[in-house]
């Protein structure tokens, strides 16, 4: 088991894996369409986006949380 203080960072592993995925299959998708390399193509996209993607959700998070946390009330 992953102690619970490493769970911000697992879940924007997670988070950032999940979306690069599906972002990069979409792009790769209306770029190539259904061509026979599409799956190489599409992971090597994904694995590059994740790369990005994945320190951006680290950064990302605390400030959207105050962001969020600004923008509603609590009663």
């Amino acid at each position: 088991m992953i102690p619970a203080r490493f769970a911000p960072v697992l879940f924007g592993l997670i988070l950032s894996g999940l979306m690069s995925l599906i972002v990069s299959g979409l792009a790769t998708y209306r770029v190539v369409g259904g061509s026979a390399g599409f799956l190489a193509l599409w992971m090597h996209a994904w694995i590059m986006a994740w790369l990005v993607a994945f320190p951006i959700v680290l950064v990302a998070a605390p400030l959207t949380r105050r962001l969020v946390a600004l923008a509603t009330t609590s009663r």
